[in-house]
């Protein structure tokens, strides 16, 4: 899964010098590709979910590579990009905010706003008349690992009738949605741009762009990632438009997952359960909501654990015993005590959500010259 080069120590020499903390092994060159594949093919301006990584090192190399726009969901959130990138786009796509996060967006610059409700609307009464205002809305749409509407977007009717008060009140009108994370089904997107079409005509307005949204998948199912299928339904989608709307699209799973793996160390093993260093109070933390994604087992010196496997029940280090990884995991039977289990594709949702619970979840960062997602550590 790993591949050196000069400069960069290989991953056996860093296993043998980690200690038993966990290590978050990230591939600059991984990254680099992603985001150049996003920009080759995206038809319109690709943005950064910030959320789904706000570490320093990962948003200064996204602004380096060209990425201008940030979605960003909080007050600090929006002081992250701006230290970083102070000539950044910033929309706020987070559709509730207090008052304060509003007033804290203004003063920032926010340019794009979102809307999922006429309460959320009548705060943003007072910005400029140039902000863009997009109004989210959901649909019923499978395809994903799991589904955000159940928190956020307007049913498409209520978006028509948001979009033309939008329009009334002088602001920008636009529209936007999330199919879900994780989704491999591109008609998802296809099916949500048909409906902003409609929503879109009902209102009478004419939208100057539509933001897609996120919920690009990474290969943490070990089915590495094609993206053309994805950009050619955007390609299509926009055709139902009488008049093509900008598209803007916000990946952060899409982007960054697949550019680090999360080393963790087996701490005991016992008959039909194993502990190891960190679980879901840590760099875990989405296993539960997910499920497990695809690992490498590997020995203290770096080799691979090979033969057969085993169902067993893993745990995290704390004291709770909700900390413990879903159902049951596949592990070698001869696994020992001071392995490490590689988890793959874990650039998103661990930094910034890790916790420090029972004094665990505390990470290094190493850097790794590449990640082959098709044919294990090498």
């Amino acid at each position: 899964m790993f591949q050196s080069s000069i400069g960069l120590p290989d991953l056996a020499a860093i296993l043998r010098q980690a200690g038993d903390g966990p290590l978050h092994l990230f591939a600059p060159s991984v990254l680099s590709a992603r985001v150049a594949a996003f920009q080759r093919g995206f038809p319109g301006q690709v943005t950064f979910a910030v959320k789904s990584n706000p570490d320093h090192e990962v948003i200064s190399a996204l602004w380096a590579a060209g990425i201008a726009g940030f979605d960003v969901a909080s007050p600090k959130e929006i002081a992250l990009v701006r230290s970083l990138c102070p000539g950044a786009e910033l929309h706020y796509n987070n559709p509730v905010r207090s008052r304060a996060e509003v007033a804290a967006g203004i003063a920032a610059g926010v340019v794009s706003w979102s809307v999922d409700e006429p309460g959320e609307l009548d705060k943003l009464a007072g910005i400029a008349p140039e902000s863009e205002i997009a109004v989210r809305f959901r649909l019923p749409v499978a395809g994903a690992a799991y589904d955000f509407g159940s928190k956020f977007g307007a049913e498409p009717d209520q978006a028509a009738a948001l979009l033309a008060r939008v329009a009334a009140m002088g602001m920008r009108p636009a529209l936007t949605f999330h199919v879900g994370t994780q989704c491999r089904d591109p008609k998802a997107w296809m099916t949500y741009m048909a409906e902003a079409a409609r929503i879109a005509a009902t209102a009478d307005v004419r939208i100057r762009r539509l933001n897609v949204g996120g919920g690009f998948p990474s290969a943490r199912d070990g089915q590495p990632v094609d993206l053309k299928p994805y950009f050619e339904a955007f390609a299509t989608g926009v055709r139902a438009f009488p008049v093509p709307p900008v598209l803007v699209c916000e990946p952060g799973r899409g982007l960054v997952a697949d550019a680090y793996s999360y080393a963790v160390r087996v701490k005991s093993v016992r008959p039909g359960r194993v502990y190891l260093t960190d679980g879901i109070y840590g760099g875990l933390s989405e296993m539960p909501s997910m499920g497990v994604p695809v690992f490498d087992v590997l020995t203290p010196n770096g080799d691979i654990r090979t033969g057969p496997r085993q169902p067993v029940t893993v745990f995290g280090p704390t004291c709770d015993s909700l900390d413990r990884l879903p159902g049951l995991v596949q592990l070698p039977a001869t696994l020992a005590e001071g392995d490490w289990i590689v988890f793959r594709s874990m650039g998103a949702y661990v930094t910034g959500v890790s916790t420090h619970f029972n004094g665990y979840g505390v990470w290094r960062t190493e850097q790794v010259a590449g990640i082959d997602l098709k044919n294990g550590p090498r």
